[in-house]
């Protein structure tokens, strides 16, 4: 019998590794619930244009009377211009999550690479990489975001650079910090000994070492970037399209409708919990995978 090749043994231990922490993963009640609330909100946002019709977004097509109570036709009610609150919100998902999943990747992108620059290189260039990131953690990131969408278009392409581009400074110091432990171990030197160059340190022993403290940021990063959005459009930043809704323009037309005053709690109401629960439902992701990857807290 032939020896498995080095690259099969390497997959076997990845899958091995993988196995072991889906079943730490899955002791912990509450990454289980969360990520259960996830998949079947990311499932209703993909399915939306199959389970409903994106016709019903535009007012002139309406129906419904104006912020009319729920009933069977319309489980949660209408808004001012007679559209299902429950369509809005499917369709709003949809935005939301995108611009939550993608404005993180691109701030997590940033602050790895950031990160890692500083703490490999060091000296002159950990110096200029770490007051840049300075600059950016003392101004208020929500302001930046706000300034940046307001010199730009309006769109989500817009509402996307404005909170990557600003949300990447903890990120940053966090990978910096984890790649200078990673940076002492002997293999790194033994490495370097043996002629390894910056891109061989770097892309083969760096960056593995540093995925998975990045994969949990990641996880806990997008709740803000979702709440940040809501921020954005809630204050008249958001795409301007309204076929193209989100759960902060939602808030905002109901709060320009006056559905407080009104009594028209079910068009306000669906919006605010669907940002929570999403939000607590990655933050449950988040911090079951801190448990997985860190055995102190595994521990406690």
């Amino acid at each position: 019998m032939t020896a498995p090749s080095p690259r099969a043994l390497a997959w076997r231990r990845r899958g091995a590794a993988f196995a072991a922490g889906w079943r730490q993963f899955a002791s912990q009640r509450s990454g289980l619930v969360g990520l259960g609330l996830l998949v079947v909100i990311v499932l209703l946002a993909i399915l939306a244009p199959v389970i409903t019709d994106q016709g019903g977004l535009d007012v002139t097509e309406a129906t419904g009377g104006t912020m009319a109570p729920p009933d069977g036709e319309y489980p949660l009610g209408t808004d001012r211009s007679g559209r299902s609150v429950l369509l809005l919100t499917l369709w709003s998902s949809r935005v939301s999550l995108l611009v939550g999943f993608v404005a993180t990747l691109l701030s997590i992108a940033i602050g790895t690479v950031i990160g890692i620059l500083a703490a490999h290189y060091g000296r002159w260039v950990s110096a200029g990489l770490m007051r840049v990131t300075d600059f950016f953690l003392v101004i208020p990131s929500l302001v930046l975001a706000i300034a940046l969408s307001t010199v730009m278009e309006r769109g989500i392409g817009t509402i996307i650079l404005a909170i990557g581009l600003t949300s990447w400074p903890s990120a940053a110091r966090l990978v910096r910090a984890q790649t200078l432990t990673i940076e002492a171990r002997p293999y790194i030197e033994r490495s370097k000994a043996l002629g390894g160059g910056h891109l061989h340190v770097i892309t083969k022993h760096v960056l593995p070492a540093v995925l998975p403290l990045v994969f949990v940021n990641t996880t806990l990063a997008v709740g803000s970037a979702i709440v940040a959005e809501s921020t954005l459009s809630f204050l008249g930043l958001g795409d301007p399209d309204p076929m193209r809704p989100s759960w902060g323009t939602m808030l905002r037309s109901a709060w320009l409708d006056s559905a407080v005053l009104a009594g028209a709690w079910w068009y306000l109401l669906p919006p605010g919990i669907a940002i929570a629960i999403v939000v607590l439902a990655f933050t449950m992701c988040g911090r079951a995978l801190e448990a997985v990857l860190n055995p102190r807290l595994r521990e406690g």
